[in-house]
């Protein structure tokens, strides 16, 4: 069972890590994306967004305070779905949209029971 929670942790911080390294070899068109959401600051929101994706990510999948990055990534979840994926009239968006709620749930439940055995929290 140990090794669930380690598989679990993998999975779920894979997007996170992945789309931050995507978009930190592309920061124009990243930005231009978050403009085109009309954020205000776009400069700092790239930078809040790879430090999110990439180093919450990196943290939550090593399991070094499971329970804190789970709450970011969380949170994360539910503003990206906000501000990117709520668009009623599209189907796919609303898929996208109900994606980023589910994998914030996962992420509750590593705030409510912990990271698990194979984690940096319980080395």
């Amino acid at each position: 069972m140990d090794w669930i929670g380690l598989l679990g942790r993998v999975l779920m911080s894979a997007i996170f890590i992945q789309g931050g390294i995507l978009k930190a070899y592309h920061p124009g068109d990243t930005m231009a994306y978050l403009a085109s959401h009309h954020l205000p600051m776009v400069g700092a929101a790239y930078a809040l967004t790879l430090a999110i994706e990439i180093g919450a990510g990196i943290l939550f999948l090593v399991g070094y305070r499971a329970r804190a990055t789970g709450l970011i990534l969380a949170v994360w979840c539910i503003a990206t779905a906000m501000v990117a994926h709520y668009h009623p009239e599209s189907r796919e968006q609303m898929v996208n949209f109900m994606k980023n709620v589910c994998m914030a749930g996962g992420f509750l439940q590593v705030v409510a029971f912990g990271a698990g055995r194979i984690s940096a929290d319980r080395a």
